[in-house]
């Protein structure tokens, strides 16, 4: 859907040579035009007019003077650096461009009718006046020479294998009685009065044929038939009835050009290889013009376009394919007189669409074109994203915003008078749907759809030194910006183009497509040069750009490596382009998608996610690419527009969980407009049903540009919970019968599913007859939500029998399965029958809890049962402290935990429980010779027994090398008779001892973690803001001090003036005093103070101090006193808030002493290293600084390895 658009034209008009053009051919090393007459040969530059060379033809006779002579041909030999002319008399002629000599290098007596060098410039042939082809090398060396009309087919004569006569196939519009007809061949015609009679001769772009069309001596009509390379007759074409002279083969060997007169229309045909049919299209000329000649065919090297030259109409065309269709693309008249008819035309062979044209008044054109495809601009959703397509007299109106049609049919036709040149839309915001068209005879037409309207123009002639190749408009700021056929940039006002630093910008090369951006807050042109390289200003983003659209803050672009591109220019610079489009994408790289090859933009709808693309052969394909959708799901979630983006999403598969994730605290405040705005059950339980943990916004839909604020959860917790609670909570309060399966979905997709609740909210509905939702259908949809053994179990956990029945009936469960043990549980007791449910559910803990509620008669059942599941500490906590079964219970547990090599918290239980014996042994196992002496003085044992005990403690402990430990126990045996009469005082000030740690213990720790947390928080602030502080230094060249290049990130310490200049102009008064004074100097250096210059040198030392106390508190020997004395509770809790404490610090000790402020001490080398990045490692070291600073600097070390925790603490 592109449309033909003139870059520049040049004109020369004062051309006085001999003769009349002829025929000429292009000097492809220097562009200039060499033109053979019946006279001369000239040499001339069409952009200058100058003439380089010019050589006469009748000097040496090749020519008569009387200007007779004919030069049926002219080629350009840039090998031989000579150019080839064949005369009408038979003389092939070269000429020397070096030494401007002619040589004639073979003649033919018969004269001779045509030349065609073959596109590899090998091979020549020539066509005689006896109709024969010659063919010889680039020497002029003969290779063979046939006649042109022979009677065989050729060697690709088609064969019949006598699968039916002609007689008896289909005769279309002829009629069944062409079947008894004796006369079914087609009667031949002679070729066309106005027919010159000579031969044509066209090869295929890879020179391994030709084709020649003749007149048939024979039957008169004119035939075409091909030929190999080496001459060799391949196949002759069918006979076509009114065949013409204009004969083309296109370049990419598809097919042969040919013109065919018809009574009442003009066509182009089309013919295969094989000499056959293949195609065609009409010429728009009404029957007054059927009669027209058609001076040549001839196409581009792309094989894109197709030129027409209408002799005596004075009509030059230029036609392209797309879709198997045939447009109209140009149309240029020359006027009336014969002066101004085109004489010949060619294409450059360097510049792919650079055309000359010579006419016979010595005129000369050079056109030079490039594609464009004309959309509308508008950014708005008033914008239908329009595109025109120019077919002759018509415009092929599409709008995209409606529909999207495949070309060649459209949304809108727009017929005119005459055929369009040009035609373009009107940039000005709600008005872009109207466009212009400016038509061959020079006429403009405004359009509005199918509407005629008025249009005022305003006027302004602005001088411009140069031609100005193209033009572009920003609708936002109003800019137009100029290109000049140099590549120089200029605006309206005709300023030069300049950057931010006041430097002149200009292309390098021209570019056949500009647009306007903001990039970086810095306004850019944009220009795609016709080989495929990208520009921004001077500066060359990529060389394989096919195409590319700016949308909005978006630039699309599609490559030759068949990716399409996505890219945010508010958030990139010119580096950062280079760098997007060099590199190959992420998984999760919203950017970058893959393509059909050969794809290119042809629009993208405004405030909609679609983007059109044209494939090779013309088809439109609509894809939504993905960084356009985000971006508009994105501003359709900040408006609140929940329904644009929920239904956006649904039809592109995007993860409904970014509703939520794009602002939590937004989406949780606004859970009421959400409801209201999807308004559908199906929907929401939609919405419910793909809620997961993931924040997709940092895993599959990253934003580069995305606030911190935006992705904090409005809430603690879990996100799947936070959402379902919330949502249930506001569709309870709305309506709770229309969002019954909905309220049911909230509690299924809970990350502990609510199953429970779920059917207990069912099992309601049977006695509610005001319900819009049946119990039949809500369990129906809780069978499509959960397995139906899953959700049977979970009914069995209700106890509701009633509820078991129902849902069992709508499972596929065999009645003989479940109604023997529902009809068994019945019979039981209501606790034991609970308890029988829940251990077949294998929910033991709930079972332990209703076995417990039994009877003591059940006790033994209870005590097999937390021996299985090993639940002492839950069953403990259903028994008092002084009852035998915790006794029991207790016993039970300390031979398991002396099972498990934890012998010190067995004898700890078995202590409190009574079990003194037991507890001695078990203490005296694992050496732990305090409690076994304590426990030795409660029994109480004999003083020899006591004496014994202690010294087989202490030879263990010397066993054991704790040679201390076993001091302290000799010593404490001869202090165990004076503390024997005291015990049970003894005892009650331990417990009350331990009683006030526990409690000190806490508010301790409460007091360390919110002092950690607090210095913490500071010290991300302190760094975050000396961070800026330090750029800020930089940006104005750097502090006052030479060594002000030497500040790191990682120190406080600046010399200049700045920053901590109290300190150095005081360094000398403190020198000079007292050890002590200086202490306390340095003491106030390192001042919490917020706002003093090493504040986050202090926070770090207190952080530092504040880990290592936590992490050497002796809480172990706390937590076994509380055990013994029966304060499991506060043991528990002090456990816990121990635990998260030290979890804290360690998660926090890679956040706060970070690699970059640990790597500040030392140049960075190892194997990764280069020589650039170890210098500059040197050059950024921080100077000097104190051994405190250094050792704030380095992370402490935890005890991590220690066991502090006790087992039988929940």
């Amino acid at each position: 859907m592109r449309n033909l658009s003139l870059l520049q034209r040049f004109k020369c008009v004062d051309l006085s040579f001999p003769g009349t053009p002829q025929c000429f051919s292009i000097r492809s090393e220097t562009g200039t035009v060499l033109v053979a007459s019946e006279l001369a040969i000239t040499e001339f530059d069409p952009r200058t007019q100058e003439v380089h060379k010019e050589v006469s033809l009748t000097a040496e006779d090749y020519l008569p003077e009387d200007g007779s002579g004919v030069v049926v041909a002219i080629q350009d030999l840039p090998d031989q650096e000579s150019v080839c002319v064949a005369t009408g008399s038979g003389d092939v002629i070269l000429y020397n461009l070096n030494t401007s000599q002619l040589e004639c290098v073979g003649s033919v007596e018969s004269g001779l009718t045509g030349m065609t060098w073959s596109p590899d410039q090998e091979l020549v042939t020539l066509t005689t006046g006896q109709e024969t082809i010659i063919m010889m090398t680039k020497d002029f060396e003969p290779i063979t020479e046939v006649a042109i009309n022979q009677d065989d087919f050729g060697e690709g004569k088609f064969i019949t294998v006598g699968w039916g006569k002609k007689e008896t196939q289909f005769h279309g519009s002829e009629g069944k009685q062409a079947a008894h007809s004796h006369t079914l061949s087609q009667e031949v015609q002679p070729a066309l009065p106005w027919d010159d009679r000579k031969p044509r001769i066209t090869w295929r772009g890879d020179g391994q044929f030709f084709a020649v069309s003749t007149v048939c001596p024979q039957t008169g009509a004119r035939k075409v038939r091909i030929w190999n390379r080496e001459c060799v007759l391949q196949a002759t074409s069918e006979v076509v009835n009114g065949l013409e002279q204009p004969l083309c083969w296109r370049p990419s060997g598809s097919l042969i050009a040919s013109t065919q007169r018809h009574p009442n229309k003009h066509s182009v045909v089309f013919m295969e290889k094989n000499g056959l049919l293949h195609g065609d299209f009409n010429l728009p000329f009404g029957k007054e013009q059927v009669k027209v000649d058609l001076l040549c065919i001839c196409y581009v090297q792309r094989s894109e376009i197709q030129v027409m030259v209408h002799e005596k109409l004075m009509i030059f065309q230029l036609w392209a394919v797309g879709n198997y269709h045939w447009y109209l693309k140009q149309s240029l008249h020359f006027g009336s007189e014969p002066l101004r008819a085109p004489a010949c035309v060619c294409w450059d062979p360097e510049k792919p669409l650079r055309l000359h044209l010579l006419t016979r008044g010595w005129v000369s054109y050079t056109y030079d074109w490039g594609w464009s495809t004309d959309r509308s601009h508008g950014t708005d959703c008033h914008d239908n994203a329009n595109v025109a397509v120019i077919d002759g007299d018509k415009i092929l109106l599409t709008t995209f915003r409606q529909c999207v049609i495949p070309p060649p049919m459209c949304a809108f036709e727009l017929q005119l008078p005459v055929p369009v040149n040009l035609v373009t839309f009107r940039s000005q915001a709600q008005r872009t749907n109207e466009l212009a068209a400016l038509t061959a005879d020079g006429h403009i037409y405004c359009l509005f759809f199918l509407n005629s309207w008025c249009w005022s123009f305003l006027r302004s002639d602005v001088p411009v030194d140069g031609f100005v190749i193209s033009l572009c408009h920003s609708l936002g700021n109003g800019t137009v910006a100029l290109q000049l056929d140099d590549g120089q940039i200029r605006k309206l006002s005709l300023t030069e183009w300049k950057d931010s630093t006041g430097n002149i910008i200009n292309f390098p090369r021209p570019c056949v497509q500009t647009a306007l951006c903001t990039l970086s807050g810095e306004e850019h042109l944009i220009g795609l040069t016709e080989r495929s390289h990208l520009y921004i200003g001077d500066s060359l983003v990529a060389s394989n750009i096919s195409s590319f659209v700016v949308y909005d803050d978006f630039l699309l672009l599609t490559t030759h490596s068949h990716m399409c591109h996505c890219l945010n220019l508010s958030t990139l610079s010119i580096k950062g382009l280079q760098s997007a489009l060099s590199s190959d994408a992420h998984q999760n790289d919203e950017t970058v998608r893959k393509v059909e090859r050969g794809s290119r933009i042809v629009s993208v709808v405004p405030q909609d996610t679609r983007l059109i693309l044209q494939m090779p052969r013309g088809n439109l394909e609509t894809i939504h690419h993905q960084a356009l959708v985000l971006a508009q799901l994105r501003k359709w979630l900040d408006g609140l527009r929940f329904k644009d983006a929920f239904e956006c999403m649904r039809k592109l598969r995007i993860n409904l969980n970014l509703i939520y994730d794009h602002n939590p605290t937004v989406f949780l405040a606004n859970i009421e407009v959400f409801l209201k705005q999807i308004d559908s059950i199906n929907y929401i339980n939609l919405f419910l049903t793909e809620l997961k943990e993931e924040d997709t916004t940092t895993t599959m839909y990253p934003c580069p540009s995305r606030s911190a604020s935006s992705s904090v959860s409005g809430k603690g917790g879990k996100k799947v919970d936070i959402i379902c609670d919330a949502l249930r909570s506001t569709m309870e309060t709305l309506d709770p019968q229309k969002y019954c399966l909905c309220i049911l979905t909230s509690h299924v997709r809970k990350t502990t599913s609510e199953l429970e609740i779920a059917l207990q909210k069912v099992h309601e509905l049977r006695g509610d007859g005001s319900s819009s939702v049946s119990a039949e259908e809500a369990l129906k949809y809780l069978l499509f939500l959960v397995n139906v053994n899953e959700l049977y179990e979970h009914s069995l956990g209700t106890y509701d029998f009633d509820l078991v029945l129902m849902v069992a009936e709508k499972s596929q469960k065999d009645p003989k399965e479940y109604l023997p043990f529902l009809n068994m549980l019945k019979t039981l007791e209501p606790n034991y029958q609970r308890y029988t449910i829940d251990k077949h559910l294998k929910r033991y803990r709930k079972a332990l809890h209703h076995l417990s509620k039994c009877g003591e008669e059940h006790f033994t059942e209870l005590l097999n049962l937390v021996k299985d599941q090993r639940l002492y500490s839950d069953a403990l906590e259903l028994y008092s402290l002084n009852s035998e079964q915790y006794k029991t219970l207790s016993v039970a547990y300390a031979e398991h935990l002396v099972e498990q090599q934890q012998a010190e918290q067995a004898g700890l239980l078995l202590w409190r429980c009574g079990e003194n014996a037991r507890a001695l042994q078990a203490f005296v196992s694992c050496t732990s010779w305090r409690n076994a002496l304590a426990v030795a003085t409660h029994i109480p044992l004999p003083p020899e027994q006591l004496a014994l005990l202690a010294r087989d403690l202490a030879e263990k402990l010397l066993e054991a090398r704790r040679h201390k430990q076993a001091a302290l126990c000799l010593e404490q045996y001869a202090k165990v008779h004076c503390m024997f009469h005291s015990h049970h005082c003894f005892q009650d000030c331990c417990l009350l001892c331990r009683a006030h740690a526990c409690v000190n213990q806490t508010s301790f720790l409460e007091s360390q973690k919110a002092l950690f947390i607090r210095h913490k928080n500071r010290l991300a602030v302190v760094q975050e803001l000396k961070a800026k502080a330090r750029l800020e230094l930089f940006d104005e060249d750097g502090p006052d001090c030479a060594d002000a290049e030497l500040y790191s990130e990682a120190s406080s310490v600046l010399t200049g003036s700045h920053l901590g200049s109290k300190y150095s102009r005081s360094n000398s008064r403190i020198s000079s005093r007292s050890s002590k004074n200086r202490r306390k100097a340095e003491g106030k250096k390192h001042s919490l103070k917020e706002g003093s210059p090493f504040e986050d040198i202090a926070l770090l030392n207190a952080l530092t101090q504040i880990i290592t106390i936590v992490d050497k508190m002796r809480v172990h020997s706390l937590l076994k006193a509380l055990v013994l004395f029966q304060f499991d509770g506060a043991a528990s809790s002090l456990q816990r808030d121990y635990g998260e404490l030290l979890q804290l610090m360690e998660t926090a000790l890679p956040e706060i002493w970070t690699d970059n402020l640990q790597q500040g001490q030392t140049p960075l080398t190892g194997p990764n290293s280069t020589a650039n990045s170890i210098m500059a490692s040197f050059q950024q070291q921080r100077p000097a600084v104190p051994q405190q600073d250094t050792e704030a600097l380095t992370a402490p070390k935890m005890r991590i390895a220690v066991k502090w925790k006790l087992s039988i603490l929940k």
